[in-house]
């Protein structure tokens, strides 16, 4: 499949910020596949997934140990922890 084969299944913005704002707002309540039937508006499973893949890769989400969808980005506790020297990395 060329790329801009791929490129037009991609899922669109409105779309990632809306799984995003459901998972903020209910992390640790869903499995995947309850979390994409509980979705404000319906989309294919395989763009689902895309999103899903995308945020674990960023680091937005996790997956416990029940497989909830749990929301893990914090920026402002990152800068707090970037901006405190008496923290070193090793």
């Amino acid at each position: 499949m060329s790329s801009a084969a791929k490129a037009s299944h991609s899922p669109q913005l409105d779309t990632i910020i809306m799984v995003e704002t459901f998972i903020r707002e209910h992390s640790g309540e869903y499995k995947k596949r309850a979390l994409w039937e509980n979705l404000p508006k319906k989309m294919m499973y395989q763009t689902f997934s895309t999103i899903i893949a995308y945020l674990q890769d960023s680091g937005k989400i996790a997956v416990d140990a029940e497989r909830k969808i749990c929301w893990v980005y914090n920026p402002e506790l990152i800068k707090r922890y970037i901006d405190n020297t008496d923290l070193k990395i090793r």
